[in-house]
């Protein structure tokens, strides 16, 4: 059937719902309007054509005027649908056609973001409409609109100022997916982010999960979910380097290897174990015309040359004993695969716990704990504190401040500041000389005289940062949660790990 195209106005009026007539129309004028919201499951059931057979259309539907005469449906177009079907069984059968009750909207000419949007209210609200006919009239209503308009709508519909992008961006998922993550409570960023990540395998459940844990823990905060989320970009990050290693080994004609089974012999060697016909040690230059060059890649998608068949190439293996595999390399082996994920999280809960400093820095009210925790630290000078402001790097400082260019100077960042939000900005500092300290896993620990994970043996006052942080989050409704390898990380140093300890160690004397 025809779409109806609306005539743009030169001055939209404003909508004009409560002074609108209900006027009765021929059913043949009405054509579906480009801007109806629903664009699958558009044609009426038998149901609803029996039912207007017999009594017409009660409801009155929502039209626009065209040029040509018509009048462009968008509320109630299988309805309309449903009356011209009846009308053209009652002509057939001699019987007088019925007429259609409708409102004409003469406001709406030329405003078609405003109309989708009204169209979309009236589908959501009835069963039936797909979530992608609903994630599509979102974009395409908000994307058409005033910034006024945007705003109320926006409201009307409980979504965020980001609705349209994130709309457009929630539509990549299928059908399936997007019917699972509404049935989960995801909203409308939820989904979108959802689908930013949804190559990553086990996304979904993870992130429902993570949703459910919140919606458990009550006061609406996604803290949870902002944890998964950061770990899931950082896989995703990590699976893309992966990906374009291999492309560049593929584009370089150099094979990838693959791995070998379980109890298998590895007929391929890496160029380190081995030398030239004449001893000479073989490197990735000197072995590029051998036929047997290729790679393997390592935990860093860095390529580790290998030789896929050194006895046919003429190579020698370099003399060394066989060490047969043990129980502690096995043991090694775990510890390595584990020691590399902890690394991974511990630098994706960065961005969630620089977000959530970021808008306590930005608040009206600086929470009392955190000043006091400022106020300590500034006043205590401890070492890291000292070292960080030698070093004079202001980039993390300038983020949590607000800026949209790290290199921004804080001072002048600062200076936009209320004058009674000083506290904030001392937080502020406070919190970015601890982000800088604590941004890579691996110390080297001055006291211990050895380097130590992060994410196993954190100092008294980095683990104090962490817990502040906790308690905030946790005051302010769940918005911000530890992710796992802070909990881990933090775990010996909680108020009560000691006296459970000595607890512990009691019962099993």
């Amino acid at each position: 059937m025809a779409t109806a195209v609306s005539t743009p106005t030169s001055t939209p009026a404003a909508p004009e719902e409560d002074t609108t007539q209900v006027v009765v129309l021929d059913a043949a004028l009405l054509v579906r309007d480009e801007c109806n919201a629903r664009e699958h499951d558009t044609e009426p059931d038998q149901k609803l054509i029996t039912s207007v057979k017999e009594i017409g259309v009660e409801e009155p539907i929502s039209v626009r005027p065209r040029p040509d005469g018509t009048y462009g449906v968008f509320k109630g177009w299988r309805r309309a649908q449903a009356a011209q079907v009846a009308n053209a069984t009652a002509e057939a059968e001699g019987r007088p056609v019925r007429p259609v009750k409708a409102y004409v909207r003469q406001d709406l000419v030329g405003r078609d973001g405003w109309t989708r949007f009204l169209s979309l209210v009236e589908n959501d609200h009835r069963e039936g409409m797909s979530a992608r006919d609903t994630l599509r009239a979102q974009e395409l209503a908000l994307i058409d609109m005033s910034e006024v308009d945007r705003r109320t709508a926006a409201k009307a519909l409980g979504v965020g100022r980001n609705a349209a992008r994130q709309a457009k961006a929630a539509q990549k998922l299928d059908d399936a997916t997007l019917r699972r993550a509404a049935a989960g409570g995801m909203d409308l960023e939820q989904t979108a982010q959802l689908a930013e990540v949804s190559d990553v395998r086990g996304a979904e459940s993870r992130l429902l999960r993570a949703l459910q844990r919140d919606h458990e823990e009550g006061g609406g905060g996604r803290g949870h979910w902002d944890q998964e989320m950061a770990l899931l970009r950082a896989e995703q990050t990590d699976a893309e380097a992966r990906a374009k290693a291999v492309e560049e080994l593929k584009a370089a004609g150099i094979p990838l290897l693959g791995t070998v089974g379980y109890g298998q012999k590895d007929p391929f060697r890496p160029l380190a174990e081995l030398t030239t016909g004449l001893g000479a040690p073989l490197t990735e230059d000197n072995h590029k015309g051998c036929p047997g060059h290729s790679a393997r890649l390592d935990e860093e998608h860095q390529p580790v040359w290998h030789c896929a068949d050194p006895a046919a190439h003429g190579h020698k293996v370099r003399p060394k004993p066989k060490q047969p595999k043990t129980e502690e390399d096995e043991r090694r082996a775990e510890e390595r695969a584990r020691t590399v994920a902890c690394n991974r999280a511990w630098k994706a809960a960065a961005g969630p716990r620089q977000e959530f400093v970021k808008r306590l820095v930005r608040g009206k009210t600086l929470p009392e704990e955190a000043r006091q925790f400022a106020q300590r630290i500034v006043l205590d000078l401890p070492r890291f504190y000292g070292k960080w402001a030698d070093k004079q790097r202001t980039e993390t400082l300038a983020l949590l401040l607000g800026a949209a260019d790290p290199q921004e100077a804080p001072s002048q960042v600062a200076a936009n500041f209320p004058k009674n939000r000083l506290a904030n900005v001392l937080f502020a500092q406070v919190a970015a000389a601890f982000e800088d300290d604590i941004r890579e896993p691996k110390q080297f620990d001055t006291v211990r005289m050895r380097h130590v994970c992060l994410w196993e043996s954190p100092s008294p006052l980095q683990a104090s940062y962490l817990l502040l942080l906790e308690s905030l989050g946790q005051a302010d409704d769940g918005s911000y949660q530890l992710s796992e390898v802070e909990q881990q990380a933090v775990a010996s140093h909680r108020p009560n790990a000691e006296a459970d300890s000595d607890a512990s160690a009691d019962a099993d004397a």
